[in-house]
């Protein structure tokens, strides 16, 4: 809710009108586990008498109820909405509140401290422009602090307040907040922050959070509203370049095209010229219309349809942008990666980008390093696993319109989003665009992939066989092909075993190497493909993702997945290698069905039972396939 004025009473117009031309900081609270995160913000409220009486009252009945304060009020329970989070007192999710006073409007967020919601704490601190990190005097500096710290300098904050809570619990003493102080400023100085402003504080008593607190005689510095209220935030959106990402397409008739969407950057105007990227055309914008009424100007954060002077392709996704200085247009780019889900981040797994309105496919090509956030030490690794951070290359399926993170949150972050659970499981800051992208290009070649597979009097395509060690995957696949033969088509096989013999000798059977076994072999398929070849890929591919992502490669129609399905203990059973055997005694790790799940195909094109069909029936069941397709036909 709002300040409580006098001129609420006396003049509501007064009122609103100096409340609508107020300034805005966006501020969250982050620190480790019961450092007073929710107490404090709760006390931020209830001093500055921004509490409803009905809310005081439920507030004073919960405390009774389910506070830790014994007969005390229990501020953090304004904050801890969750009933998980009152059980344990501790906070889970971002909790965000609104409140202002008559220097400044504002929106906090409480973010977790706990480590296994590092994730959460990004996602608040995504739109803030200052942070307050809180450090329990009787602890220090914690592991969980300096993770915080590091998320929030990583996330563009420049501005902190180190606020030193429960002095009352050290005897408000002045040396402890010094050495706290001094320690917190020795490892912040690493991180780039603009300003770190230290402030004694006990969020339960009160000291220092509104008003300077007696208990401090020893602190000339300012209470923590009073910092809040006066602390300059550079906001200079205005002054950067034009931007605003399209969110639709805007057609309610035949006479009207505009282009909706929040402007992300810049102001405009009717007659500015304009770019649209990643096409690069241009035009000029004739009409800047609102529900209101046209506008003479566009500035950051309004929500506009911009119209074009000329009819130019503009669609969903794309970013039209001040003619003189559009944003950079790229395919491959370095990154800062927060991963956030229980399932590792695998180098070369497809995931989607989604990038403002923008969503794309995209991969890490290479995982260049992790953060140790304690330290900042550089450590090498293969994966990202739950709230790790790591220093990436990534590449998506086609170009994309961005600037670096650093320039602009909009058109720099990203988040990545799981094909299969349409769960976000990693956030993304991009760095800059790697040069090759800019440097190497499609060529143009006069045969192509039709041209090739006519000269053989055929249709190329994936024969994609998959399921389990022993299935039969490679018997049947090499009957295939020799039918094939027999009837004049042009083949190759790429057999699991046989590949690990040279391509992909490199590789272990790690989850990620498992991943980078199919994306090569997917990559390789896909030329074999673009030669006018019916390619037979004959691995085990467990996961779904990456078979999805071998698809995805080709063209709709070109490639046919193929399940061989056979029951876990029959190809146990046949055991042709031995390998089974193997698992079971613990010689082997990640084998696919023992100690590595295996996910059968949802939508395979065949699906060949072989408990009760030869190879040789199964085989002609793939030729039958291919014959009705027309992909044996040229």
């Amino acid at each position: 809710m709002s300040h409580k004025s006098d001129l609420i009473a006396s003049d509501i117009e007064a009122y609103l009108e100096a409340h609508q031309h107020k300034g805005m900081l966006r501020f969250i609270t982050c620190g480790s586990v019961d450092d007073g995160k929710s107490t404090l913000i709760g006390r931020l409220l209830y001093e500055s008498k921004l509490i409803f009486e009905d809310q005081l009252a439920a507030l004073e009945a919960d405390s009774k109820k389910v506070g830790t304060q014994g007969e005390e009020i229990d501020f953090a329970l304004l904050v801890d909405g969750l009933a998980a989070e009152r059980e344990q007192g501790i906070t889970i999710d971002v909790a965000y509140r609104f409140f202002s006073t008559d220097k400044r409007k504002f929106i906090v967020a409480d973010t977790p401290g706990h480590e296994q919601y590092t994730r959460n704490m990004a996602t608040g601190a995504s739109t803030a422009d200052l942070a307050v990190i809180l450090v329990d005097a009787r602890k220090g500096v914690l592991q969980q602090t300096r993770r915080h710290s590091y998320i929030v300098s990583l996330l563009g904050i420049r501005h902190v307040v180190l606020a030193v809570n429960k002095m009352d619990a050290v005897g408000y003493g002045h040396e402890v907040f010094e050495a706290i102080v001094a320690e917190y400023r020795e490892f912040a100085r690493l991180l780039g922050f603009d300003e770190v402003t230290a402030i004694p504080l006990s969020a339960l008593r009160g000291d220092n959070v509104t008003e300077s607190s007696v208990n401090t005689p020893w602190y000339y510095g300012p209470s923590l509203m009073e910092h809040l209220e006066t602390v300059q935030i550079e906001q200079d959106l205005r002054h950067r370049a034009f931007r605003l990402p399209v969110q639709w397409v805007n057609r309610p008739n035949q006479d009207f095209r505009g282009f909706a969407g929040t402007v992300a950057g810049g102001t405009v105007s009717p007659g500015d010229e304009v770019r649209v990227l990643p096409s690069g055309r241009q035009s000029r914008v004739a009409r800047i219309v609102t529900q209101d009424g046209d506008l003479d100007e566009a500035v950051p954060g309004q929500s506009v349809t911009v119209t074009l002077e000329d009819e130019i392709d503009v669609i969903r996704g794309d970013v039209i942008a001040g003619a003189k200085a559009p944003p950079a247009v790229a395919d491959q780019f370095q990154v800062t990666l927060i991963w956030m889900h229980e399932e590792p981040m695998l180098p070369g797994r497809p995931y989607l980008m989604k990038l403002g309105p923008r969503t794309v496919t995209a991969s890490i090509t290479d995982l260049r390093h992790k953060v140790n956030v304690n330290t900042l030490e550089h450590v090498a690794a293969k994966q990202l696993e739950l709230n790790e951070i790591g220093l990436c290359n990534l590449s998506t399926d086609r170009p994309i319109a961005f600037d670096s993170y650093e320039e602009n949150r909009d058109t720099g972050g990203f988040i990545f989003i799981d094909k299969l659970s349409n769960d976000t499981v990693g956030a993304g800051l991009i760095r800059f665009a790697l040069r090759r992208s800019e440097n190497v290009h499609w060529q143009a070649l006069d045969v192509d992939k039709r041209s090739r597979a006519a000269q053989k009097g055929q249709r190329s395509c994936v024969l994609w066989f998959t399921g389990l060690s022993g299935a039969g995957k490679s018997t049947i696949a090499n009957l295939v092909e020799k039918r094939l033969q027999s009837l004049g088509r042009h083949t190759y096989t790429l057999d699991g075993d046989n590949v690990r013999h040279g391509l992909n000798k490199d590789l272990g059977f790690t989850e990620a190497d498992r991943v980078e076994n199919i994306r090569r072999v997917a990559e390789v398929s896909k030329l074999m493909v673009d030669a006018g070849l019916i390619v037979l890929v004959s691995f085990i591919s467990p996961f779904r993702s990456e078979r999805r992502m071998a698809r995805e490669l080709v063209e709709q129609g070109e490639f046919v997945e193929v399940f061989v399905d056979t029951p876990l203990a029959v190809a146990e059973q046949r055991d042709p290698k031995g390998l089974y055997r193997k698992a079971r005694e613990g010689r082997i790790k990640n084998f696919t069905g023992i100690d590595s799940p295996y996910e059968p195909p949802e939508h395979a094109e065949i699906t060949l039972d072989t408990m009760s069909s030869s190879p040789e029936q199964s085989a002609e069941l793939i030729i039958g396939h291919l014959a009705r397709a027309g992909l044996l036909e040229g």
